[in-house]
């Protein structure tokens, strides 16, 4: 099938949605009657705790907003963007998330995977996305990009590949929302997960137990019914699932599952507590 649509065009222009506006104060009135279906679905969005986010990069292009549909019970939906510049393959681009937007009262979560995101990245968070998460490796100014973000009225994620560390980015967690560790190498969706990264997610938990605030810890790449409870014992709370979900024959239940496996791991691990040292 071909991936329609380059990730860095801007064919259709931004538009403004509630999304963009409340996602990062969820419980912020919102009046209007016109309002209120898309402040209900977004009413999620700043409560810590486990989180799902299906990855409708395993979903059937043809059909995303049925994908959309199928996983209504999740917290996020949760999009790759790919430029088949900083990673070896092509997805979807900012007219797709548009038309996504205006299917969806699902939250958007943007993971961009492409070059010059400084550039790139606040088109999406104009557009509506709730979430735009960039890669630190191909960001010229983090910190610019993550405060632009925000000043936009959108959550601002840092994304590490596997081989990348944390530690040199510490001093960037009190201008981010989100920091996503991959667990796999990004660009292609159903891998196997990355054992070796489980203990960069424990080390990424400390740093923000350090730093205080709340800002959520996302694994993305592998995770699974077999793969999540490690997730979550080492501190994520915002689980990107794709092949797991979307191979499903009942996504929704899957989701569910995911979601009480992740929850009863973070209630063993020592992380919520405080406890990570």
């Amino acid at each position: 099938m071909t991936r329609p649509t380059n990730p860095v065009s801007d064919e259709g222009g931004p538009t403004d949605r509630v999304g963009r506006m409340t996602a990062r104060l969820p419980a912020q009135e919102v009046s209007g009657s016109s309002l209120h279906e898309p402040q209900d679905a977004l009413s999620r969005v700043g409560v810590m705790g486990v989180q799902i986010s299906p990855s409708i990069l395993s979903a059937d292009f043809a059909r995303l907003a049925d994908a959309a549909a199928s996983v209504s019970n999740a917290d996020w939906l949760h999009v790759d963007v790919m430029d088949n510049h900083f990673v070896p393959n092509l997805t979807i681009g900012l007219p797709v998330v548009q038309s996504l937007l205006a299917a969806t009262s699902l939250p958007i979560d943007c993971h961009l995977m492409i070059e010059d995101p400084d550039r790139w990245a606040p088109g999406y968070a104009e557009a509506g996305a709730a979430s735009v998460t960039f890669h630190v490796e191909a960001a010229h100014a983090p910190i610019r990009l993550a405060r632009e973000l925000r000043s936009k009225n959108t959550r601002a994620g840092m994304a590490l590949k596997p081989a990348t560390p944390i530690e040199p980015y510490e001093d960037l967690l009190p201008e981010l929302d989100m920091i996503l560790v991959m667990t796999v190498e990004p660009g292609f969706g159903g891998q196997q997960f990355l054992d070796v990264c489980v203990p960069k997610i424990r080390r990424c938990r400390e740093l923000i137990a350090k730093h205080g605030g709340e800002v959520w810890l996302q694994v993305d790449g592998g995770v699974s019914a077999e793969t999540i409870e490690r997730c979550a014992e080492a501190g994520a709370d915002v689980f990107v699932a794709g092949s797991a979900v979307y191979a499903a024959d009942d996504p929704s239940r899957v989701v569910d599952e995911l979601r009480r496996l992740a929850e009863q791991a973070t209630a063993r691990a020592a992380w919520p507590s405080g406890d990570v040292g």
